[in-house]
């Protein structure tokens, strides 16, 4: 029976991969019903987890409208343009903060078109500083103290006494993801360097659309800001420092605040619902439009996909989490790093951060995986990217009009699955590395 449920998983994710977009949440929702039908009982749905981010997104929707994006994307492309030398290693440097600070990889799709377009002017070939964006982009999301997966990861090393704290983690996190960002970046500057593949003038197909007169050169483009940009990208940023501050207070092991009112999840759904409104007030923002925000409407759409899919992931997971402890105790135990692995495909096919820390994690913990175990793993539930429809995959895809990042006719065949193996590599050995230093 245990093999037809698994088959109903997979089937589900296919379905969902194959329609793409919202409709991985919607075969998620269609796999759980299936498995009910031959008496499966439901898992616990991952409302905690889409609440965080829900709440998130509104405030990054709300200050989208009031121009703080158009702001931010205006410091990143000062940022690229300084030293387009080094595009490769700023470009993940500018997709990451954005991402940590955000919580969510979709600011990403903000400055691909001006990673795109400083790569040409340059001769780079725009597919490596795109490729490695969007991974760190993805990896940021284990590093950001307002992701959902951070969030839930957090309260559950808390929850399992582990005397980990959700500033230890993020101590963890956040250095051994940006250092491994920076690190592939070198391996694969490295890399093109040796095959002499660096420049974009070397490629055939760039040469073809360049004859053909299909690529445009946009160059600079100076974004004008609304009175309110800057206002509501401090306001943002002060919720996140609040976010933060009182997570960090209410922790067992700060213990500033003993008996705190609200716990992290609700201070978090809060503070980001309070930031919305204050950005609406104060930058005068007309709330319709906070609905027709593309970051809105993705962010939307990632919480039905992790309602579909986590909700699959932990049905299947906790009705048979029994023999998986049977089957996986004793590997984890010998091998605390075969987690990472794990975590890796598990991520691939549940599609999201915080859906697989969701569906995985207690499982880990249950079986007996040490902290340290967990949170150096941690960064591998970030593997969106092996198979090639998560959306700021193939957004990349579509805005590099020279040609060069494209995906095989191999499913696997993309530039983006090699640097994120390896980023995702570099980043669990240093989580294991930290972890001891840190005494965990």
């Amino acid at each position: 029976m245990i093999a037809l449920e698994f088959a109903i998983v997979l089937a589900a994710i296919f379905i969902g991969a194959r329609l793409g977009g919202i409709a991985i949440g919607f075969a998620g929702g269609l796999g759980v019903l299936a498995l009910a039908l031959l008496g499966v009982t439901p898992g616990d749905m991952p409302f905690d987890v889409i609440s965080i981010i829900m709440s998130v997104i509104a405030a990054i929707a709300a200050m989208q409208m009031a121009g703080g994006m158009d702001y931010l994307v205006n410091l990143a492309e000062k940022v690229l343009r300084s030293n387009p030398k080094y595009l490769t290693f700023l470009a993940p440097l500018v997709t990451y903060l954005m991402t940590v600070m955000a919580g969510t990889g979709h600011t990403a799709f903000s400055t691909m078109p001006v990673i795109t377009e400083v790569a040409k002017e340059n001769n780079i070939r725009p597919s490596r500083p795109l490729s490695i964006a969007v991974i760190a982009s993805q990896m940021a999301i284990t590093a950001s103290p307002i992701s959902a997966a951070v969030v839930f990861f957090a309260a559950l090393l808390e929850s399992e006494g582990t005397g980990v704290s959700y500033i230890d983690l993020l101590a963890i996190a956040i250095p051994a993801t940006f250092i491994a960002c920076m690190s592939t970046a070198a391996i694969m500057m490295a890399v093109d360097k040796v095959r002499g593949t660096s420049e974009l003038s070397t490629h055939p197909e760039f040469q073809r659309r360049l004859a053909a007169g299909e690529i445009e050169m946009k160059g600079s483009q100076t974004r004008e800001l609304p009175k309110g940009a800057k206002l509501s990208v401090l306001i943002f940023v002060l919720g996140l420092v609040a976010v933060m501050s009182y997570a960090t207070a209410i922790s067992e092991n700060v213990g500033l605040i003993s008996d705190p009112v609200m716990g992290r999840d609700q201070a978090i759904i809060s503070i980001m619902l309070s930031v919305a409104a204050l950005i609406v007030m104060l930058c005068k923002v007309p709330t319709a439009s906070i609905l027709g925000a593309s970051t809105f409407k993705s962010g939307m759409s990632a919480s039905i996909c992790v309602l579909g899919v986590a909700w699959l992931g932990t049905t299947f997971v906790s009705n048979h989490e029994e023999l998986i402890m049977e089957t996986a105790g004793d590997m984890l135990s010998d091998y605390p790093w075969t987690l990472a692995i794990i975590l890796f495909f598990a991520a691939a096919l549940l599609y999201s951060q915080a859906a697989t820390t969701r569906a995985l994690m207690p499982t880990a913990f249950a079986i007996g995986v040490s902290p340290v175990a967990a949170i150096a793993a941690f960064p591998a539930v970030s593997a969106l990217f092996v198979l090639p429809t998560y959306p700021t995959l193939l957004a990349a895809v579509e805005i590099d009009d020279t040609g060069t990042t494209r995906i095989g006719k191999a499913i696997f065949n993309h530039p983006f699955l090699v640097p994120g193996v390896i980023n995702i590599a570099i980043a669990v050995a240093l989580g294991f590395v930290f972890g001891a230093l840190r005494g965990l």
